[in-house]
């Protein structure tokens, strides 16, 4: 069981390390403040990286995570300062999401276009709209009905936290579940033996895109009622953080591999690392560098798995063979 999931738990031991590091360096880290502090947000970051383990598991790419995210983020200001109710604002930032999602999802299904061409293209198309749009302004004048989504500022954790949960329980129970998580899996393993089994690739790849979206838009809702304004350039560099994490919770890059457990503790590590850099006295541009770093060790990690795993079945099937 455990080698099964070594990765969840070399994370886990990580984790553990930094803990007792900041436990003997930094305890002020652990304050009940500074720790709501950092899993705020945090969230907004695992809602994101949900969706795209979705997106890389089918063995495709989303680097327009930033660029959905600042225009979802806006849209909602906008809608907020218009005086359209905060439950249609709620209800309509996620189904903008999965509308900018499901545009990629069809470039790249119905086309067969590269998905790292196709999110390049979209990442840069809806920034530079945006920034057209909006002319670099902040969404300013906020109503109060908006910032906390109307609840008080000790109540909204409880809610983000209960909505992030289920989330992340719907994301795992479906993957190991339902056959549309298995398809995913399918897909990104091998996508043409997939097809041969009768799985729709073009339908699996749309889908996890629009879902990847809407997870998206969820996000930048979730970030956006905890300040008074809304920047124009927010999102920027989210998918780095959002694709760090889920490389370094074990989801294989090429996919049809990983977890959303996994994705839970790549989020964690990655997102108490700037903080906890803080709090150690360290510059906080290190926290790129180690960024950089530990998905270079986890993409080399995973290409050494991936060649010893053919030695390791064939030594098997042989070994097999001969007990025969």
């Amino acid at each position: 069981m455990l080698a099964r999931h070594r990765i969840e738990v070399s994370i886990g031991l990580a984790l553990l390390a930094l803990a007792a590091l900041l436990a003997a360096r930094a305890p002020a880290f652990f304050q009940a403040g500074n720790l709501l502090d950092v899993l705020l947000a945090t969230l907004p970051v695992l809602i994101a990286a949900v969706g795209t383990t979705l997106v890389i598991l089918t063995g495709e790419i989303d680097i327009s995570v930033g660029s959905v995210f600042a225009v979802c983020s806006v849209a909602a200001g906008v809608m907020a300062v218009g005086g359209v109710p905060i439950p249609l604002v709620a209800l309509f930032t996620p189904l903008l999401g999965a509308a900018l999602g499901a545009i990629n999802g069809a470039l790249v299904a119905s086309l067969s276009l590269a998905s790292i061409v196709v999110t390049l293209a979209t990442m840069v198309a809806w920034r530079d709209a945006l920034r057209w749009l909006t002319e670099g302004a902040w969404v300013q004048g906020l109503p109060p009905g908006f910032q906390w989504l109307g609840l008080s500022q000790s109540t909204y954790p409880l809610a983000a936290i209960a909505t992030v949960t289920l989330v992340l329980i719907a994301a795992a129970w479906s993957l190991r579940r339902l056959p549309a998580g298995r398809a995913i899996y399918a897909t990104g393993s091998n996508a043409h033996a997939a097809w041969l089994a009768g799985i729709s690739i073009r339908w699996v790849r749309f889908w996890t895109f629009t879902i990847a979206g809407a997870c998206t838009g969820l996000a930048a809702l979730l970030n956006s009622v905890r300040f008074s304004q809304i920047p124009a350039n927010t999102g920027l560099g989210l998918e780095m953080q959002v694709i760090a994490a889920v490389v370094v919770g074990g989801t294989a890059i090429t996919g049809g591999r990983g977890t959303i457990v996994g994705t839970l503790l790549g989020v964690t590590l990655l997102g108490a690392m700037g903080p906890a850099l803080t709090f150690l006295g360290a510059s906080a541009f290190w926290e790129r560098a180690l960024q950089g770093a530990i998905i270079l060790a986890a993409v080399g990690t995973d290409a050494i798995r991936a060649r010893r795993r053919p030695v390791v079945t064939i030594r098997r099937s042989r070994m097999e063979q001969a007990r025969a």
